[in-house]
């Protein structure tokens, strides 16, 4: 068993971890912001085919997080168990990344067919470096407040990756003519393709005096008795549920928002505005949501956070009558609770993987967070989904850049609701699975031992 003596993560470890969340940020914003959208009025792919597009190679993570996970806690190197998969992520990460939005000369099912083997790809090569990088705040520090402020160095980077990819990306996107060409988007991919792999490559070399506090010997059992263990775990079991409700919600609002800004607002780059309202608290609450975790556990500063979220995305739902700058003030309080989301969800989980390898005595941090990024990734993608059979509930047209078409009212109906109305109600039910985690300071080391 560790002897849990507190490890301060020197401040360049932490910039050098941080930068790492751009990849994090990019791969889950962008596509989520764009992707459904770019088919459906680029490509020409029907609504629903488009979601099951953006939600199918999602359900690889479940196959291959996990082993990723496991490969990573048993890896042997100089480098670390789990710095050698940064770099694998790094060098297939970024080119899987641009060929989604390529653009070849398809449409309909063909095109919807050459996306999905580009996302797939793109899902792998995130795979080899996301899982390994979540699992390393669980074993650079026993600090159970040390995790969170950890933590609060990768969120604001979170923050500008964010704003690069719901303000920058869109911005490209969108540069040629009022609604953006197959080049525009082209270029946007190639730009963001360049800032994932200066990011990930600064990861990796920015975690090389990481230190390394985790259990010593990797879980050599097979999957059926690492699953068994796992099963018995009760607080990752809650907080992958957690995890699960709060980011389908947030999925779902991310596929909502080019249409929002578009039909609802009636401005296509009202987009980019919408993403500086949601990621500009990230940026600047981190502190405050530190403080909160301290004063009233991490578990009560979610239940704040995830009530936050949900009050401004119910309040959304007014902009119909208030317009858009009602929309943007709803949507930053939005940010608040989403800001303490990210950062409270992640603290969770390396409390889990710390506490888990206390008592076991093991090094199974990669499968944990395995597990718990393909279940949340699986979920999640089915926000896009949702929202897809939606506007196709609404009646929501199909169209080409030099076709567009008019859209119905109810199509128009079903682009609020899928913003607003339902995100609100998944978000609320979060609150309930937060108050099923049982993980406070008493179960974890002290600060002072």
């Amino acid at each position: 068993m560790i002897t849990p003596v507190a490890a301060t993560v020197p401040r360049g470890v932490r910039l050098g971890y941080g930068v790492g969340s751009f990849c994090t940020a990019t791969v889950n914003a962008v596509p989520g912001l764009l992707l459904l959208y770019y088919m459906t009025n680029f490509l020409a792919v029907p609504a629903w085919l488009a979601g099951v597009v953006v939600t199918a190679p999602k359900i690889w993570d479940l196959v291959i997080n996990p082993l990723v996970g496991r490969w990573s806690d048993r890896t042997v190197s100089r480098w670390g168990p789990r710095r050698p998969w940064l770099l694998a992520g790094a060098c297939t990460l970024p080119a899987a990344f641009f060929l989604v939005f390529a653009g070849p000369p398809l449409t309909g099912v063909p095109a919807a067919a050459y996306v999905a083997v580009c996302f797939l790809a793109t899902a792998t090569a995130y795979a080899l470096f996301e899982v390994p990088y979540k699992a390393m705040p669980g074993e650079m520090t026993h600090d159970y407040h040390e995790r969170t402020s950890l933590l609060q160095w990768r969120m604001v980077f979170i923050g500008v990756a964010t704003a690069i990819s719901g303000v920058l990306a869109p911005a490209i996107a969108t540069g040629e003519g009022e609604h953006g060409t197959l080049g525009s988007y082209r270029t946007m991919a190639l730009t963001i393709a360049v800032i994932l792999l200066l990011a990930m490559l600064g990861s990796f070399f920015g975690t090389a005096r990481a230190p390394m506090t985790g259990a010593p010997e990797a879980d050599r059992g097979d999957w059926r008795e690492q699953l068994a263990a796992i099963r018995g775990n009760r607080p990752f079991l809650w907080l992958t549920v957690l995890a699960c409700t709060q980011m389908l919600a947030v999925s779902m609002m991310l596929a909502a928002a080019p249409y929002f800004a578009t039909y609802t607002i009636g401005d296509p780059k009202a987009t980019q505005t919408l993403f500086a309202a949601l990621v500009g608290p990230i940026l600047l609450t981190m502190p405050l949501w530190v403080r909160l975790a301290r004063r009233f556990d991490k578990r009560g500063a979610m239940v704040l956070a995830a009530s936050l979220f949900a009050a401004g995305t119910a309040a959304a739902m007014a902009t119909p009558l208030f317009g858009a700058l009602w929309a943007h003030v709803t949507i930053l309080f939005v940010g608040v609770g989403y800001a303490g989301l990210q950062l409270l969800q992640f603290s969770m989980l390396a409390d889990v993987i710390a506490v888990d390898a206390a008592e076991t005595g093991k090094r199974r941090a990669g499968v944990l967070t395995g597990l718990w990024t393909a279940i949340e990734s699986g979920v999640s993608s089915f926000g896009a989904l949702i929202f897809g059979v939606v506007l196709s509930l609404g009646g929501f047209v199909e169209s080409q850049p030099d076709a567009p078409v008019r859209q119905p009212d109810s199509a128009v109906t079903a682009v609020l609701i899928g913003q607003t109305t339902i995100p609100a109600l998944i978000i609320l039910a979060s609150v309930l699975v937060t108050l099923k985690y049982r993980l406070t300071p008493p179960a974890a080391p002290p600060a002072d031992s």
